[in-house]
């Protein structure tokens, strides 16, 4: 598509893709929509982007990022079917980190149909400069119907800029001055707003059996679990003010103090979520990737000296408020956004923990990890979120180190380890990974 031209889309579920080719020197660039009413967003929950991944109607959620084929994407999903009747404009946007746009190469967006996973439209966004946020398209109602137009309306203001344009409220540090005599130039104006909405109204079968531990388990929790995936999310408060701040972590730049990004107190919820674009081999394929079933688990050693894991298997959900401090929300098998699988871990007992490994195995619907794209996130409750994403899986893996968090003079360090573990003959995913990280446990059979 040619900038400013326009195409009808389906009234159906989309998944609008960002991407860009990676490189030295390259910023990372993250995707965000807007949900916009006569021009404006009418709660700072109708801004859905890396810190607030999901619309509370369902309608568009982030996805996360992919680094594969020598591109990198960051996905929107949008079902156009759900978004509100009051919405008459959802703005597909970007924002780079680290960088300008016109050290980005290869910007574009495309938009598919998520079930037929065909190309319904896409824009390459040549010409950046300066801009350190871009507008790249939107969806827009005309005469009931639904269209995408290509936009290419850049900021030199960053995402900051771009959401307070809209109407979003950003609850940011305050940075601090620099003397008069350094003071650096006004930033840049936001370059012209996207092109206005024509005629507004208004302005398969288990696995054999993976093994457990041996010894006493530990007592499941006895509060009851967390809403399952299919309950939506709360809505977002009209007076919480939106944080833009997060810590991405990479190969450059693996690790992060979580006393220094203000995470020393009250839960950390550990959230791994997932999408497939094709179907998996191997076991239980004939009955569709939607039966894909991953399993988020954590093995543990307190400061005292004790060890376990905390998992599905055997209902070792752990415990939030005794030992181990751990707790596994529930068993999810859909690796949606808003859910996936989570942990959660109590920072008020930060000292009682020596180390905490958080890995992923395939359970059942996969023989590996390959063409899976995977997304983890911490979330302190006080302090910025951590995320990374997974690299693209070349070994017959089915078991993944994700996060490494040891107890480093009494901050948490977490480590992105991102490893994928290849199980030797007759040897557990779960005994694989104790193996490579010397945990040193006994494993028995065991069994969801």
């Amino acid at each position: 598509m040619a900038k400013g031209s326009n195409t009808p889309v389906p009234t159906t579920a989309l998944r609008v893709e960002l991407g860009w080719r990676p490189g030295p020197g390259v910023p990372d660039a993250d995707a965000s929509a807007l949900l916009l009413a006569a021009g404006k967003v009418r709660s700072d929950g109708d801004f859905v982007f890396y810190n607030q991944p999901a619309h509370s109607s369902g309608a568009v959620r982030h996805e996360g990022k992919r680094n594969a084929g020598g591109r990198v994407t960051d996905t929107l999903f949008v079902d156009l079917a759900r978004v509100e009747g009051a919405i008459e404009r959802v703005v597909l946007a970007a924002s780079a980190d680290g960088g300008t746009f016109g050290q980005v190469p290869g910007l574009y967006i495309e938009v598919r149909d998520a079930a037929r996973d065909t190309v319904v439209a896409r824009f390459d966004s040549p010409g950046a400069t300066v801009e350190t946020a871009f507008v790249l398209g939107e969806f827009y109602r005309r005469q009931g119907a639904w269209k995408f137009r290509a936009v290419g309306q850049g900021y030199s203001t960053g995402l900051e800029g771009l959401a307070t344009d809209f109407g979003i409220t950003v609850d940011e540090p305050q940075r601090p001055v620099p003397p008069a005599t350094a003071r650096p130039p006004a930033p840049a104006a936001p370059a012209a707003p996207p092109a206005a909405t024509p005629a507004p109204p208004r302005h398969l079968t288990p696995p054999p059996a993976p093994p457990m531990p041996s010894g006493p388990p530990v007592t499941p929790p006895r509060t009851p679990l967390t809403p399952s995936s299919s309950t939506p999310p709360p809505p977002v408060p009209a007076s919480a003010p939106v944080r833009l701040s997060k810590v991405t972590l990479t190969k450059a730049a693996p690790t992060v103090s979580l006393a220094k990004q203000g995470g020393t107190s009250g839960t950390m919820r550990v959230n791994l979520n997932w999408r497939t674009r094709k179907q998996f081999p191997g076991r239980g394929a004939r009955r569709g990737a939607a039966d894909l079933d991953l399993d988020l688990c954590a093995l543990y050693e307190l400061a005292d000296g004790r060890k376990g894991v905390v998992q599905a298997l055997g209902n070792a959900f752990g415990a939030l408020h005794r030992p181990p401090y751990i707790h596994l929300d529930g068993d999810d098998r859909t690796g949606a956004v808003t859910s996936g699988e989570n942990l959660t871990i109590n920072l008020d007992h930060q000292r009682d923990f020596r180390r905490i490994l958080v890995f992923v195995t395939v359970y059942a619907g996969a023989d590996s990890f390959a063409d899976l794209h995977a997304t983890v996130t911490l979330r302190p409750e006080h302090g910025a979120p951590v995320d990374f994403s997974l690299d693209e899986c070349t070994v017959p893996s089915t078991v993944c180190a994700l996060a490494l968090i040891t107890n480093t003079g009494g901050d948490l360090i977490v480590r992105r380890e991102a490893r994928y573990l290849v199980p030797e003959h007759g040897v557990s995913p779960q005994r694989t990974v104790d193996r490579a990280y010397g945990w040193g446990m006994n494993w028995t059979p065991g069994r969801k």
